[in-house]
């Protein structure tokens, strides 16, 4: 056969099965369908020095390489490896990392606070607790001020008095 006449047959395509270990003819679309994520996972693994598979074992891969035989570890550390620092101590990088949660002292902290700001709002103007639960349920100002009993302008005077008043007395919380 020579060169030319080789090159006239049409293309098969074949798709290799590891785990049945058998060869399936496809289309072309579902021979790109299957191996384009392969080819992918694999490209990133190689990049990342975790996959070693030789160029001519290729067409074994299923993307799976967790279970490859040609599997390596690569440059991705896992977050609680452990390593020795200069005192000889193991460490992780889990150590380093800073505990988001507030503690105790500041969530106890925080409600007295929260309470002092309640009671003196309550002080200052006896009807916030009810225009709080109005303005939660999603009514306008002037829906809110309706329900009160008093104008717009005023209600909206009377809210920025308390809240001046509140960032006087409580500079750090405003």
């Amino acid at each position: 056969m020579t060169n030319h006449e080789n090159q006239s047959q049409p293309r098969v395509f074949k798709i290799f099965l590891p785990r049945e270990k058998q060869w399936v003819e496809v289309t072309e679309a579902q021979y790109y369908a299957y191996y384009r994520d392969i080819w992918a996972i694999r490209k990133r693994a190689q990049a990342h020095h975790q996959c070693m598979c030789p160029k001519s074992k290729n067409w074994m891969c299923d993307g799976d390489c967790l279970d490859c035989e040609f599997h390596a570890p690569g440059d991705t550390l896992s977050i609680d490896r452990t390593y020795q620092n200069s005192d000889g101590d193991e460490l992780s990088m889990l150590d380093k990392l800073a505990d988001s949660a507030a503690g105790i002292e500041d969530v106890v902290t925080d409600q007295i606070m929260l309470d002092m700001l309640f009671q003196r709002l309550a002080e200052i103007m006896p009807e916030a607790r009810r225009i709080g639960s109005l303005r939660m349920a999603g009514l306008s100002d002037t829906e809110i001020a309706d329900k009160i009993g008093i104008p717009r302008t005023t209600f909206l005077s009377r809210l920025k008095k308390a809240k001046e008043l509140l960032q006087r007395e409580y500079p750090d919380l405003f």
